[in-house]
């Protein structure tokens, strides 16, 4: 059932302390809980619940949790870690007075992140309104774009042959415990001492060795899958629980080092792909390419992502850049006059070729855009930053839906930062037009 709308009482409690009593009203948490339209936003979750049942968690809490997550790089428990003892945490979440317990389970942020699919684009949007109505972000500043494509690494370790071929013989394992089917024998024990011995053989370059435990390996994950299929055939149920498995660890079982086409790189997140970006410190990266799209000229509260998603399958940038343009716009409500991008967008396919430029051309590129075009790099740092201080850096979203989620909700994390750090500095500035006027002793925080 739809969550009930967040009201508040007005009141002082004997028992508890008002937060509006006990934080600085001026803070960059409490003047940001003050711009975002929390009712537009259940307006538009509203769809995704039914009529019937118990009324589900005020949606300003949730909401805000994920916002809170993404703008201070924290994971799902350290938020919720972080809500008890923060007082400004609790008033952007809409508490009302100061609570010393977190009212719900941890686990809520994924069923919320799961209900919520395609929803999360609207945050995007919302973000951009907040920075639009704030003064950070002008709507000319929509109309020159920059767009680039990066890897979002996900939460694996590197792909070693022995390495996969452990862990499908310890997952099919799990899942055998799990159904309650027998195995003939088990091999973890004989896996483990194998995989080791391969680590080391292979840092020592005593490659003959390193082969033979492979052997081992690839011989015992050989016999498990043939075990389980005996005893599972003529049993529905367990054929269907072991499908998807045992044709993972089959294919990992037959893949080799340096096969040409599709290959397998976890047994736990089978959608993680190699993608190569001709980058000398990390020449392959596993996990998902994203694109982002940010404003070309600095605004007045700096770059923020327009538009950001993730590109399965690995496509040619080239191939997506129509389709990213029409959905920034779609999103931003500007039309784009102007995209500049890297060499890698070569042969693209949008509507109107003659308004994108490509980083080294000549024709075309004078005055203006010859100046706009060397600004094309500036969104470098940007994803920097959603690397670094966000969670674009390594996505521990399971599936393709976690990986489009970590795109965007970092995008919103970063707009979002860039909004407080802008009413920081405005408040910072006010304070110091007040200072001749004040009298006082001490020199005025910056933060406050």
């Amino acid at each position: 059932m739809r969550p009930k709308k967040h009201r508040t009482t007005g009141s002082n409690d004997l028992f508890r302390s008002r937060l509006d009593q006990i934080i600085n009203m001026r803070h960059e948490l409490v003047l940001l809980a003050g711009r975002v339209d929390w009712d537009w936003i259940d307006g538009e979750i509203a769809p995704l619940y039914s009529d019937n049942g118990r009324p589900g968690i005020a949606t300003r809490f949730m909401i805000g949790l994920l916002l809170l997550k993404h703008i201070y790089g924290l994971s799902d428990e350290g938020v919720c870690e972080r809500w008890v003892h923060d007082p400004y945490f609790q008033f952007f979440t809409g508490e009302e007075f100061f609570q010393h317990v977190f009212p719900h389970e941890r686990s809520d942020l994924s069923h919320w992140r799961k209900r919520l699919g395609d929803k999360l684009e609207r945050l995007l949007a919302e973000s951009l309104r907040v920075a639009h109505a704030s003064g950070a972000l002008r709507s000319q500043d929509l109309k020159r774009v920059t767009v680039d494509t990066t890897v979002q690494p996900k939460a694996i370790s590197f792909p070693t042959d022995a390495k996969l071929l452990h862990a499908a013989i310890r997952g099919l394992n799990r899942l055998a415990r799990k159904h309650g089917v027998r195995l003939r024998q088990s091999y973890v024990r004989v896996a483990k001492s194998a995989a080791m011995m391969a680590g080391r053989y292979a840092h020592a370059k005593q490659f003959n060795r390193h082969q033979r435990q492979l052997r081992t390996l690839r011989s015992r994950l050989g016999r498990i899958i043939r075990d389980i299929r005996r005893k599972t055939e003529g049993q529905a149920a367990l054929e269907e629980a072991f499908a998807l498995p045992l044709s993972r660890a089959t294919q990992i079982g037959s893949q080799q080092q340096r096969q040409r086409g599709w290959k397998l790189y976890s047994f736990h997140a089978p959608e993680v792909e190699c993608i190569g970006k001709g980058k000398a410190a990390a020449p392959y990266e596993f996990g998902v390419k994203a694109s982002i799209v940010t404003n070309n000229q600095r605004a007045p509260g700096g770059l923020f992502v327009l538009h950001a998603c993730s590109l399965p399958d690995n496509p040619y940038d080239g191939h997506t850049l129509r389709n990213v343009i029409e959905r920034t716009e779609s999103l931003t409500g500007c039309p784009i006059e102007r995209a500049y991008v890297d060499k890698g967008y070569r042969g693209h396919d949008t509507q109107n070729p003659r308004r994108v430029f490509i980083s080294g051309q000549k024709r075309g590129v004078f005055g203006v855009i010859k100046r706009e075009l060397r600004r094309r790099s500036a969104i470098g740092p940007i994803i920097g930053h959603m690397k670094n201080e966000g969670h674009l850096g390594r996505c521990y979203l399971k599936g393709r839906a976690g990986d489009a989620a970590n795109v965007l909700l970092s995008a919103v994390g970063h707009n979002l930062r860039r909004v407080l750090a802008w009413l920081r500095d405005l408040l910072s500035l006010f304070l110091l037009s007040l200072w001749p006027t004040l009298n006082c002793p001490v020199q005025p925080n910056s933060a406050y």
